[in-house]
């Protein structure tokens, strides 16, 4: 196993700029760093330890001599992500492109490290809204099987990219202007709105972000008969996705119980004190690596039932964070 490691980042917006700063916030071992993009990024640079990279295009020749290739997602994952596999490169990819592939592990490090050895040179980093949901239910369901779930989420415009956050920020300044707001990013005006459409509409009447929440926890949690339903809203808010989930245990769980587990997690920090005004929001959780969960209570509307309220930075832990947490994994098993 090398002390350090030859990486690759592909893409150089939101995500792929986060990637780079939790690469030196954490301490990676990074030996090189090589930046990718389009031709259209190509020759502008980003510090990365005090030092300017130059972005290059990306090429199938790009990848020679890189041990880890961290793909900050759309369509440079299905363009070259087995390119880099051919030469050698474990590729940990943040599209959608590869998620539902039997053989290639979806795997957020909390809660099912152990799939990285799977792998056939492509690991998987689930959808942002999954990865915090996965997190907070997998200390529950370590007390009892999950049956069935009910998710509803408060999406931040981070998770569709940079453009979505500039589009809201102009939106916002048009509005305090009396100005009319232009357009363009999603279906609707976000600012002073929310938006319960994310993604494609499928037959079945769900988005496909939300069928994404579906059918990636289960894999995640290795249980294909979980029952799960979500709604995905996007909300006026810069970073960090919320969500409100109900989840049904086949043994009852006391919110003592949950409490004591949603503490001793790794990667969650629990922040449940009502009567202090304590719990869980976007704005104090923005630009952190955590989950942060609050709002516990005993469901009543459903025996065994629990609710509770998550909030997580989509571009960290929802993105960067967790692909960087992937590759330490795999050099925690000596996979490198």
């Amino acid at each position: 196993m090398k002390k350090e490691y030859n990486v690759a980042v592909v893409g150089t917006g939101a995500v792929g700029s986060t990637l780079v700063q939790v690469l030196e916030e954490r301490n990676f071992p990074v030996a090189t760093l090589k930046l990718l993009a389009t031709s259209r990024s190509a020759g502008k640079t980003m510090t990365f330890r005090g030092k300017e990279h130059t972005i290059q295009e990306t090429t199938p020749d790009s990848f020679e001599g890189v041990d880890i290739a961290l793909f900050a997602g759309g369509q440079a994952s299905t363009l070259f992500a087995g390119e880099a596999v051919k030469r050698g490169a474990v590729v940990i990819d943040n599209s959608s492109a590869y998620r539902m592939d039997p053989d290639v592990p979806l795997v957020v490090p909390e809660v099912n490290p152990e799939d990285v050895k799977k792998h056939k040179g492509i690991i998987a980093n689930p959808n942002c809204s999954t990865i915090q949901m996965a997190v907070a239910l997998k200390p529950i369901y370590d007390l009892s099987r999950i049956t069935r779930i009910v998710v509803s989420t408060y999406q931040a415009v981070s998770g569709a990219g940079q453009e979505a956050m500039d589009e809201l920020e102009a939106q916002t300044k048009d509005i305090l202007a009396n100005k009319e707001p232009r357009v363009e990013i999603f279906q609707h005006q976000i600012a002073m709105n929310l938006i319960p459409h994310i993604d494609v509409f499928w037959e079945n009447g769900y988005t496909k972000e939300e069928m994404k929440m579906v059918l990636e926890t289960r894999k995640i949690l290795h249980d294909e008969d979980l029952k799960i339903t979500a709604t995905a809203v996007r909300v006026p808010i810069m970073r960090s996705h919320s969500e409100s989930i109900l989840v049904i245990t086949e043994n009852k769980i006391s919110k003592e119980e949950a409490h004591k587990a949603f503490a001793a997690f790794q990667g969650i920090v629990l922040q449940d004190i009502p009567s202090e005004n304590v719990y869980p929001m976007p704005y104090f959780t923005s630009d952190t690596d955590e989950v942060y969960v609050g709002r516990v209570r005993e469901d009543l509307a459903f025996e065994h039932g629990l609710s509770f309220f998550v909030v997580a930075d989509q571009l960290r832990k929802g993105a960067a964070t967790n692909a960087v947490q992937i590759a330490e994994t795999l050099i925690e098993f000596e996979m490198l």
